[in-house]
């Protein structure tokens, strides 16, 4: 993947009123953590973020270019408001080169969307795992198949493409089932019958649901 970078600028700001004005401009206050320095504040346009959060998510290392000075880090984290679109506020991590982190990578099954075992239910334990590395090795995803997957098949953390990996430490038992398919409940089965006749002009939309709560907040 070629470099990502994420314009940023110092932020003076703080307290709630002041970062609720940069918000209401479509910029969000962050903060870089970084081992054995002082944090710093900073803030980065919500359209800028949204971009790079859909190509890196929190497993990619990327470029944090603060007024001209470049620092590579981890998305570790966000906030983003309850029901309205918007982000609230992100903790970046520097990255050291030379040390090891710590991160969580998502688990992607392979062959999901063409399972058709009849009344199964694929059961998802763990959606990401933790590893620990050098930023050069850490795994975008982790990735196990479950193309050929029978009602009582499971697939544990020995079965992920990156174990055995000796770059890579995860730190899950091996052991630990990641996903299973299970035999579906009469309960689920009769569930998804009701589902598929729900008359669609019964079924809320989005800004529907949303103007409903923003009036339950306002009171």
């Amino acid at each position: 993947m070629a470099d990502l970078v994420l314009n940023a600028n110092n932020r003076e700001v703080t307290g709630k009123n002041k970062v609720n004005k940069l918000r209401a401009e479509e910029l969000i206050p962050g903060v870089v953590y970084a081992k054995g320095e002082d944090n710093l504040n900073v803030t980065v346009t919500s359209r800028d973020f949204d971009k790079i959060l859909r190509q890196a998510g929190t497993s990619t290392i990327i470029t944090l270019d603060v007024d001209g000075e470049n620092k590579d880090v981890l998305i570790k984290d966000y906030q983003t408001h309850p029901y309205k679109n918007q982000y609230l506020h992100i903790d970046f991590q520097a990255i050291n080169q030379n040390e090891t982190i710590r991160v969580s990578v998502p688990v992607v099954l392979l062959g999901r969307e063409d399972l058709k075992v009849d009344q199964a239910v694929l059961v998802q334990n763990l959606d990401t795992i933790e590893v620990e590395c050098l930023p050069k090795y850490i795994p975008q995803i982790a990735e196990v198949d479950i193309t050929e997957f029978e009602i009582g098949d499971n697939r544990t953390v020995a079965d992920l493409d990156i174990f055995g990996n000796e770059n890579i430490t995860i730190l899950e038992e091996e052991d630990e089932v990641i996903c299973s398919l299970q035999e579906a409940t009469e309960e689920e089965i009769s569930e998804d019958e009701e589902a598929e006749d729900v008359d669609a002009a019964n079924v809320p939309t989005v800004e529907e649901t949303e103007d409903g709560e923003e009036a339950e907040n306002a009171e």
